[in-house]
């Protein structure tokens, strides 16, 4: 294959392995750029082409998947506009570095350079999720998330899913190698161990899916979506309509044979003023709400700090609990190298430096009253941690979050960030509440099944009763240990290897 060649058919497979993502959920052809991706590496030569080949795939995958990192700019457009397909770019090129190195890493291992490049690419994946506050936002391993095999993350965990995909990519790269090299019978083998891989991981997947669960008797919740452009969101034109149709909203009857919700949740930000103003309106959300406590989304200030804050609201306004949210998105909830933006003068960046929320102490859990139980809450991005989720050493009875999705536009981050919320859900065999500005809010329960939802783009509410725990999971258990000690053993043993050759 000539040199020309390589990178553009590296970006090409990224590309088909992003389509395994929500909202295209296109996992087979997923499935197969990976395999194209690893075939690429294992007839390129050595470490260097290595590398380049393992940037063209991730900025081909990243560039994709990441498309709607553009949306955010186009908020205030006239200020921040012109950055939105440097952000993508420069995105997807960073990102794509994590991959640069697996391959190169991979490359090293003469005697297995598959092997070697299914270990380094998992381990890049982990790191991705916690290298510089981390950015697990789509992991290979997601691309099972429309299908019965994402079961397995209760199991293996995200990044133990990802190895698994990684190696069973790696056999059909094989097989294809090996057939075009005319080693037939290493071929037929690898297809048979392809095709074996892939039924156990469905089937296996299907038979751990827990039968629906009996919610008679189970509380009622009522999740609120006032569908509030970013655009509009802060404009003071505009926030006391959204406000209004909030708690009418809060207020409607129940539906259908329900009674009157025990817990009603509003998304992030949901309440345009301070909580240390917010006495006026907060006493009309409980008065709409009663006899029901209120979970809602607020700003609060706190010695010359800002937070982005849960509050837990009881009848007469009483504000009973708060959450601060502790991971924050870098260059969208605060700026990091504040000096050098200043120094810089960029235009919106210069500006976005000087404020910014500060973080939370980290997660706890909110308790929700009787018969609701205690939920970890969860502010927006916090739901694309696995490692925060399991970051609280008690295990709560849900998961909550609330999230303003307009910031993702109406393409593919909205999706995608619901799709990872549910993956959450499973890891941890709870359900999880979702209530988003813009949508998509859902009812989920512990096996990932959105029971109920209210779609992208749409104004209203749902009311629903609140499924049970599930099993406790061995990756509630255990979280990532069980994935780095696994990645550390077959390193060490990829390094003894190579080492006698």
């Amino acid at each position: 294959m000539p040199d020309w060649a390589r990178l553009p058919l590296a970006i090409a497979a990224g590309l088909l392995m992003a389509l395994g993502q929500a909202p295209w959920d296109l996992w087979l052809l997923a499935l197969a750029g990976l395999a194209g991706a690893m075939a690429l590496y294992a007839a390129q030569p050595g470490p260097r082409r290595a590398a380049l080949l393992g940037w063209g795939v991730g900025f081909g995958y990243f560039g994709l998947a990441l498309n709607w990192i553009t949306e955010p700019f186009q908020v205030d457009a006239a200020v921040t506009a012109w950055m939105a397909p440097f952000a993508l770019i420069l995105m997807a090129a960073g990102l794509a570095l994590f991959w640069t190195l697996a391959f190169w890493v991979g490359a090293h291992a003469r005697r297995a350079p598959l092997l070697g490049l299914v270990v380094a690419w998992a381990a890049a994946e982990l790191a991705r999720a916690y290298v510089l506050t981390g950015f697990p936002w789509g992991l290979v391993g997601y691309v099972w998330e429309k299908t019965p095999a994402i079961q397995w993350v209760a199991v293996l965990g995200p990044h133990g899913l990802t190895l698994a995909t990684l190696a069973l990519a790696a056999l059909a790269a094989g097989a294809v190698r090996g057939a075009a090299l005319r080693r037939w019978r290493g071929a037929t083998l690898k297809a048979a161990l392809t095709a074996g891989g892939l039924v156990a991981a469905l089937a296996g997947g299907q038979a751990m899916i827990p039968p629906l669960q009996a919610l008679e008797g189970q509380p009622v919740v009522r999740l609120i979506q006032p569908n509030a452009p970013q655009t509009q969101k802060w404009d003071r034109a505009w926030m006391q309509f959204f406000f209004e149709r909030q708690v009418e909203f809060t207020a409607a009857p129940s539906h259908g044979s329900l009674p009157r919700p025990d817990l009603i949740v509003w998304p992030e930000t949901a309440v345009p003023t301070l909580l240390h103003n917010a006495e006026e309106a907060l006493a009309v959300i409980s008065d709409a709400a009663f006899p029901a406590r209120v979970v809602l989304g607020i700003q609060r200030l706190e010695d010359e700090a800002f937070y982005n804050s849960l509050a837990l609201v009881g009848q007469g306004a009483e504000v009973l609990q708060v959450y601060d949210k502790h991971h924050l998105v870098p260059f969208g909830e605060y700026m990091p190298l504040k000096p050098l933006f200043r120094r810089l003068n960029f235009s919106g960046l210069a500006a976005r430096a000087e404020g910014g929320y500060s973080a939370g102490p980290g997660p706890q859990l909110v308790d929700l009253g009787a018969g609701l139980g205690r939920a970890l809450p969860l502010i927006c991005y916090e739901a694309v941690f696995p490692q925060d989720v399991n970051g609280y050493a008690e295990r709560p009875d849900l998961l909550l979050q609330i999230t303003n999705d307009a910031w993702f536009g109406e393409a593919s981050g909205p999706y995608q960030h619901l799709a990872q919320a549910r993956i959450r859900a499973i890891e941890q065999g709870l359900p999880l509440l979702r209530a988003a500005n813009t949508g998509v809010s859902a009812v989920i329960d512990g096996a990932g099944r959105v029971l109920v939802s209210l779609p992208l783009g749409e104004a209203g509410h749902l009311d629903a009763l609140l499924p049970p725990p599930l099993r406790v999971t061995p990756y509630s258990r255990t979280g990532d240990l069980p994935a780095l000690a696994l990645l550390l053993l077959l390193g060490a043993a990829l390094a003894v290897w190579g080492r006698r050759v």
